[in-house]
Formats: structure tokens, sequence, C-alpha cells
């Protein structure tokens, strides 16, 4: 029995090898046709790329070969007949072959995306009538791919053929089904965790964006990648369509997607952005006050006697759910529909940003986040923008004060922060704080030091809450904090306690601040207009004098210029857009609801066919926003 059922797994190990091996190889094959498009400068460096596409690989050969394993191990008596070993040869090779061939298509189609196969090819098909046509012209043009995966593989068939299994039934039948239940559950483990494209706790599976953290150069990512990853890995998000509702000139008017503004700045001043995890509206007093709350209760002290000291913006809100909706919100300017941007096809492309204004600038541009280095899809993300240097649990070298889950606490690691950032000047760093998430736990040492509250959250908050307060402490210490422009603001909501907050928009409302100590930014006041994250890029670009167009469907809130707002963000089945004073609710072909801009709550949708003209032109800015941000992203005018 124990051989049966060791060569039954021997060989399936084997066969997986062979995937892996040949994956690898495709991965070589593909950077020798395009190498005069991905520069990698060394042997090891390409080594080094494609020992870090083991992970993407590993999930691509899980997806078509779930069956497979499957089917290998499940235990049956018939498991090493001849005639079921023959099925599974031809089940593994027409599975395999198919998906394998994409790695090969994509050394051409490569040549002409400039990206990494994706399920968007679908939809560019869905357009073209001559696919036949094309198809033989790309194989007419480049007949050595066609040779290369014909010759590889045959090599692979002659591979899987040197092992075989022997016919034979098991000696002890019982035995032999409870080892199969066994192998079976330890497998069906095994691949949940490689699908997903790790076994640490994370928020979510690896995607296109992850494979940029390990790359000195974006290009490098699609090495990193394979085409079987990135096919599967984007099919149901990519509801990315183009459409045409309104003319450019529309557009250019009414939505106005460059920027320009004209700032005299002497010395330029540092920026630093803290991107607060989970640090909604409704926790802090400062952003509350005006909303008369019954025993309202605040858990950010420190927050709220920064306030006194800052511009603060009482009306803001997210333009996203997920903390990397925020990340791209905050720093790109790009908010997060339906389908997230980030885990799109079209997320690897070169984007213009506040990142890339500083580094045109000439600043020191840094990512600070202290979990795992590439949790959350931060590194990979913060390549693509360009940040110069990251900075994680990696580089933080102390596990003594990693919270057991998530990341280091953010107490040291706001110090870390506070006195590694600042040796080179200008610089722009950002800090993403962690300890405020599920599960909410905060150090030992701090046990009893802060209120529960009536939430889970609410212990947490205030931790973080007294870390701001030590990181302020040490910088102010530093030479560079005088002339320090520094951003507070939170990626997304979370746990809600007050009515206020349960309304469908106060789901978005986060707490925005901009301080400096330095008086001539005059960085004080409260502004009760509505705000959001994408506004905070156009705002520090305003500051810092960069006076160039810029791409960015914010505003800045400093600008004289007094320019429009446009709110938008999604409850992951439709956008919502605060244009004047409506709300307007979008699927993607036609505005469903129109709210007015009180009704938070969206309790009262007035849309009918008498409409005022301010809403008949709220109706095309909602259609013509759409069309241009699905346009910019699809064809790459990001930058």
């Amino acid at each position: 029995m124990k051989n049966l059922r060791g060569q039954e797994l021997f060989a399936l190990i084997y066969r997986l090898f062979l995937v892996f091996f040949f994956y690898q190889m495709a991965r070589l094959l593909f950077w020798l046709f395009n190498k005069d498009l991905i520069k990698v400068d060394r042997l090891s460096e390409y080594f080094n790329l494609s020992y870090y596409g083991t992970a993407f690989d590993t999930t691509a050969i899980l997806y078509v070969n779930a069956v497979f394993i499957l089917l290998s191990i499940i235990p049956l008596v018939i498991n090493t007949k001849n005639g079921y070993q023959k099925f599974l040869f031809y089940w593994y090779f027409i599975t395999n072959g198919i998906a394998y061939s994409l790695n090969f298509g994509d050394m051409i189609y490569y040549r002409f995306s400039q990206a990494r196969l994706t399920s968007a090819a679908i939809e560019v098909g869905k357009h073209e009538n001559n696919l036949g046509g094309i198809f033989w012209n790309a194989v007419l043009q480049h007949p050595f791919v066609v040779v290369w995966f014909i010759v590889v593989l045959f090599l692979w068939i002659f591979l899987y053929k040197k092992v075989k299994i022997n016919d034979e039934k098991p000696k002890n039948v019982i035995v032999y089904f409870i080892s199969s239940i066994i192998s079976l559950c330890v497998v069906t483990t095994l691949v949940v965790g490689g699908i997903r494209g790790d076994f640490k706790h994370s928020t979510r599976p690896i995607n296109l964006v992850d494979a940029n953290k390990h790359v000195s150069n974006p290009l490098q990512a699609n090495i990193v990648l394979n085409s079987v990853f990135s096919f599967f890995r984007t099919i149901g998000t990519n509801n990315f369509k183009l459409v045409h509702f309104v003319d450019e000139k529309f557009i250019d008017q009414e939505i106005k997607p460059y920027k320009l503004y004209n700032r005299e700045v002497g010395s330029k001043p540092n920026v630093v952005i803290f991107i607060m995890e989970s640090f909604g509206k409704e926790y802090s007093g400062a952003f509350n006050k005006q909303n008369n709350i019954k025993d309202f209760v605040s858990y950010t002290p420190f927050l709220d006697s920064l306030g006194n000291q800052s511009l603060i913006f009482i009306n803001a809100f997210a333009n996203g759910r997920q903390s990397i909706h925020g990340m791209s919100s905050v720093l790109a300017g790009i908010p997060s529909l339906t389908d997230a941007f980030t885990s799109s096809p079209y997320s690897n492309q070169k984007i213009q940003s506040i990142v890339s204004v500083c580094n045109d600038l000439g600043y020191d541009t840094s990512f600070y986040h202290g979990a795992p280095n590439g949790s959350m899809g931060f590194q990979g993300f913060g390549n693509i923008l360009g940040f110069k240097h990251y900075f994680g649990k990696t580089e933080y070298n102390n596990d003594n004060d990693f919270d057991g889950i998530w990341a280091i606490w953010d107490e040291p690691f706001f110090q870390y922060f506070a006195k590694n950032m600042g040796k080179k000047q200008p610089f722009m760093s950002t800090l993403f704080s962690a300890s405020s998430h599920d599960p909410f736990k905060i150090p030992e040492k701090y046990n009893g030091k802060f209120k529960k509250g009536t939430l889970q959250i609410h212990e947490p908050i205030q931790y973080t809450d007294h870390s701001l307060k030590k990181f302020f402490e040490t910088a102010s210490k530093q030479p560079w904090y005088h002339n320090t422009i520094f951003v507070i603001t939170a990626d997304h909501t979370n746990q809600i306690n007050y009515p206020e907050y349960q309304k469908a928009m106060n789901r978005f409302a986060i707490p925005l601040l901009f301080f400096s100590p330095n008086p001539k930014y005059n960085l004080k006041g409260v502004d009760d207009r509505f705000a959001q994250q994408i506004d905070i890029y156009p705002t520090l670009a305003d500051l810092l004098g960069y006076n160039k167009k810029i791409r960015s469907w914010g505003r800045s809130l400093l600008s004289d210029k007094n320019e429009d707002y446009m709110i938008v963000n999604s409850d992951a089945i439709n956008e919502q857009m605060i244009i004047g004073n409506y709300i307007y609710i979008f699927n993607g072909k036609e505005v469903t609801g129109i709210y007015d801009k009180s009704d938070l709550a969206l309790s009262k949708n007035i849309l009918s066919k008498n409409l005022n003209p301010k809403q008949k032109l709220g109706i095309e800015k909602t259609k013509a926003w759409y069309q241009d941000y699905m346009d910019r992203v699809i064809n790459r005018k990001l930058r």
C-alpha cells in the first residue's frame, strides 16, 4: 500500500515540477525575445527576477492543474490503470498546453502592448472582426515562437513519460482510502495557499501590482509575472470599458482633467504624508464639532489638539474601500470605482502622482509601512509610482516590536519613521500606519491605559493617536521639522457607532488635515467645503510650486481659482458622485439616482423626468468624468 500511495504522490510531484520547470523556460524565452524592451543588467539580476516569479507561477499552475491534482490523488482503485493514466496524460497536456501557449503568444503580444496579457484582451478581441487573420499574420511574422513552443512541448511530453505508475491494486483498501483522504486534505490546503500566493495572514491574494515589489524598474515586473497568472488574476476585475457619452471639448471644459497652478515658492518644503489605517472621521472630535452628535466621544486627543493648529477639512471623503485604494487615491489621485484600478489589468503603467512630481523637483521620496515588505500591495504600487526608497518590516529589522499578525507596532515604527527620514532634503515621505487594524489589539504594556469605548477599534485608535503624538515630539527636534508640511488622512473608514456615520455617503467620511510649524504656509482654519483624498495630490503640487500641468481629477484645496468639486467613490455596485448641490448614482451606463447633497443617507431619490438645468448638467458631468476615467486608465494616459 505504501508503495502504491507513494508512487502516486511521487508521480504527481514530478509532473507538477515539470510544469514549474517549463514555466521558467517560457520566462527565459520571453525575456530573450523582448530583452531590448526590458532591461536586465546582469544575469544574476535575471535569476533573482525569475526566483520571485515562482510565486506567480505557483498561482497560475495551481489554477490550471487543480482538477488534475484532484484526479491524481482521489482515492479510486482504478488510479493505476493504464486507461486512467492515459486519461490523466491527455487532461494534463490539453489544459497545460492551452494555458502554456499564452506565455508564447505573449512573447509577440508584449511588443505591441508593453504589458503582460490580461483578460482585457478579451474586450479588445470583441472589437476585431479578423482575429483569424491577425493570428496567422503574427505566426508568419514570428515563426520561431511557434517552433519553440512545439519543441518545448515535445520535450515536456518526453520527460513526462519518464515516470510511470505501475498497474497494481492496493493490498489494504481501508488503509489506502484513509491515507488518500489525509493526502487529499494536506494537498488541498497547499493548493489553496499556493493559489493565494502565500500562506501568510493576508487581506487578499497576490495580484499584478505585487510583482513590482521585486524589481528595480517597473518594466521588469513583466519578467516576474507570467501570462497565465496575469490573465486568470484579472478575470472578473475588468469592468473597465471605453464609453462615449460626450465629446472631448465638454470634458476639457467641465471635467478639466489637467490642472495648472502658479505659485511662487522660495525654499522647497519637505512633505510628510500619514495615511492612517481605518481612521474614520467618526473617531475624532476635531472633525465632529459641527455635527452635534449626542454623547459624542473623541478617541483622538492628540489629533484634536493638532487640528487646532492646522487647516482641517471637516467634510472630506475617501475615494475607495480598501487600503490600497487609499494609497492610489491619496498619492496618485486615482479613485477606486466598482472595480479597483490597483487590481485591474491596467495598474502597471506610468502614473503621474505626487511622487513623480516630487521626483521631478529633485526630492528624495520614500514610503514606510511596518508590515512584511510587499504586504497590501504597497511595495509593488510604490515602485510603480516611483518611490526611491521603501522601508518595511525588513528594514526595521527588529521582530521584537512585531505585533505577531500584521506589522511593527505603530509607536516604535513611527519613531523609526521620525528618525530615519530627512537625511537628504528636500524630501517627501509617506507612512501607512498599521495598528488600528483588525483584530484591533494594542501592546500589552498599554493594557488599561486607553478607554475601551463602544467599539473594538476605539482602543487601537487611541494607541495610534498616542503614537502620532510621540512621533511629533521626536520630529519637532529634527532639523527638517520647521520647513515641513504634514498631511494626515485615512485610507478608509471602519467600524461605525453613531447613526450619523451609518449614512451611505458618511461611510466614506475621513479626516483631512494639513499642518506646518512654518507660519508662511498659512495652514490654519476649518474648511467645510467637500473635499476628498484625490485633492491631496494637486494641493501638494500647488504648495510645492510645481508650475507645470498635472493630470488630476481632484483640485488644489488652496488655490485661489476656487475650483468646483466632484467627489467620487463607489459602493462596489455603483459609482457615487457629489457634484454641486446633488449626489448622483451611476451604474456605468446611466444615472439611476439623484439626491440632495445634504441627504448623505441617500434616502430620497429625486430623479424625475422634469430635471432642472443643474441636474441635467450634473448628469452630463457624471458621464463625462466616467468616460475620461476609462479613457485614461485603459489607454494608459495617467502620466
